[in-house]
């Protein structure tokens, strides 16, 4: 039984030293350590005191660091998607062989216990080349690859696609096996490109191999919108703010319903992406001080200010624009006592929402400057 360091730690790893190498002090290192168990059995892993965890194959936690120790395996294919594998482990299964079934080079290398790289596809050679390339034709077995190389596009900015890597997604689209992708997993993985530091590259990659044509026709507006979310890795939104600032590349109300409903959206970033797409001509417009109490009624930002702001933050990084003035506009009309208002007309409810509308509206005229113009009341989304 040999244990081996592999994947992402050792990439980063590598990567890391080089950049402490050239004074780049900042580099950012994975701190999960995966390791790759050759020569043994679930048995025997069991014995020695490892917790299983794995479903689909084997899997244990190391009894005291609680690092995650796989048996090394490989995978043959059965059905279409990311699930459609037979896996197998066995002790007579090779470091090389399980190595082999990673998605890229730069993430199938493995240190051994001693610290001596093992990188039988030439990982380093690409890591120091800045390439993102396949490790073998069984690639195009597992879509969710595709998405992967386009967040590791995000996450290391400078690196470009191989091109016969580029040629394998984009077959891999035009025949059909994309469309097994399942929403969880497209999520999942689009969640983790837009945290990245260039989401822009993610974008582009699924734009050049054709995934975005095939499965999201919806986003159409994907020039300004790359650059949109480039602003907001760099103000460092939050995912729901990132992803609708995504999601606003869809022109309709129609088109972002669409498009959330091929996913598997949390209910916070669904909300703020269909209040972006609804909202973003009132955003753009809102010139009297009726008008953007408009957008504080349509958008619930009384009871949730805190998508509120989430929401403005999206505005700001997809129209390049403050909205600083939205923020003043609530900072006023919330002082507005609508206790007192409501005890004033309580012989006639009907014209409380009405008087407390008026309130803020005077409220945020004062603030801001401007003509009133009394409107109708919205209601809340």
């Amino acid at each position: 039984m040999k244990a081996y360091r592999v994947g992402g730690f050792v990439r980063d790893q590598l990567l890391g030293s080089a950049r402490r190498h050239m004074g780049d002090l900042d580099a950012a290192l994975e701190t999960d350590r995966d390791w790759v168990v050759v020569g043994s059995t679930p048995e025997q892993m069991t014995a020695l005191g490892y917790q299983p965890v794995g479903k689909d194959f084997p899997v244990f936690l190391h009894p005291e660091t609680h690092e995650e120790y796989a048996l090394a395996r490989t995978e043959r294919k059965t059905a279409p998607g990311y699930k459609g594998f037979v896996a197998h482990a066995a002790p007579d299964v090779t470091l090389e062989q399980d190595l082999a079934r990673r998605d890229l080079t730069i993430n199938a290398m493995a240190l051994d216990d001693g610290g001596t790289l093992i990188d039988p596809y030439q990982g380093k050679r690409d890591l120091d080349a800045g390439i993102l390339r396949h490790v073998s034709p069984a690639f195009v077995e597992d879509p969710v690859r595709i998405l992967r190389v386009a967040r590791f596009a995000a996450r290391f900015p400078n690196f470009k696609v191989a091109p016969e890597t580029a040629q394998l997604m984009r077959q891999m689209v035009r025949n059909g096996e994309a469309d097994a992708l399942v929403p969880e997993r497209v999520m999942q993985e689009i969640s983790r490109g837009l945290m990245e530091t260039k989401p822009s590259q993610m974008l582009n990659v699924l734009v050049s191999c054709g995934l975005i044509d095939r499965l999201f026709a919806e986003l159409e507006d994907l020039g300004p919108t790359s650059a949109a979310l480039d602003r907001a890795a760099q103000c460092e939104l939050v995912l729901p703010s990132r992803f609708a600032v995504l999601a606003g590349a869809c022109r309709s109300s129609r088109a972002v319903a669409d498009f959330l409903g091929k996913l598997r959206v949390q209910q916070d970033a669904g909300q703020l992406a269909r209040l972006l797409v609804e909202l973003r001509e009132p955003l753009k417009n809102a010139e009297t001080s009726a008008a953007l109490v408009d957008v504080l009624e349509r958008s619930d930002a009384f009871r949730r200010p805190e998508r509120f702001e989430w929401l403005l933050q999206a505005f700001e990084a997809a129209a390049d624009v403050s909205a600083e003035r939205f923020r003043r506009a609530l900072r006023v009309a919330a002082e507005v006592d609508a206790g007192a208002l409501a005890s004033l007309h309580r012989n006639d409810p009907t014209q409380i929402q009405r008087a407390v509308r008026q309130a803020r509206i005077v409220a945020v005229g004062r603030e801001l400057g401007g003509p009133p113009t009394v409107g109708p009341v919205h209601p809340k989304t």
